[in-house]
């Protein structure tokens, strides 16, 4: 397996966010609209996607927030896949990039709805915050932050 360094035009992280949006209209419920106006890709210049030899299989993404602090944002594994460990390889890189373009914090949100989601960064040491920005006041929201290497 491979991890490639690649930007918001890389097809294979559209398709995979195809598969994503189709997951989290599900998971999202009535609430997806909200969610999903605040997932455009054009602001992500920073795309991680893990190949098994040509294929895509998992993928994750992160964009400037803030001076110093970057959105952890787009992370999916495809099912056929998952319980292997890809999401933590793929959070691993793009904290380890963040790192080193100079970011000291990376934050993310996710939804309660996604407790598999929520216990994955748990694990690789993020913590709860209060809910920033547009999530403020959303009571699925599960936003969440942690201090880069």
């Amino acid at each position: 397996m491979k991890l490639q360094r690649t930007t918001n035009t890389n097809e294979d992280f559209r398709a995979l966010v195809v598969l994503l949006d189709a997951h989290l209209a599900v998971t999202d419920e009535d609430e997806h609209d909200f969610y999903h106006q605040y997932n455009g890709l054009e602001d992500i210049k920073h795309v991680v996607v893990l190949y098994d030899e040509d294929q895509p299989l998992a993928c994750g993404a992160f964009k400037a927030y803030a001076d110093g602090v970057v959105e952890i944002k787009r992370m999916f594994t495809v099912e056929a896949a998952r319980g292997q460990g890809l999401a933590v390889r793929v959070l691993d890189a793009l904290e380890a990039w963040a790192a080193e373009e100079g970011y000291a914090k990376a934050l993310l949100e996710t939804g309660k709805r996604q407790p598999y989601a929520v216990r994955l960064y748990e694990k690789q040491g993020y913590t709860t915050i209060p809910n920033y920005g547009q999530y403020a006041g959303m009571e699925n929201s599960v936003c969440m932050e942690k201090e880069l290497r």
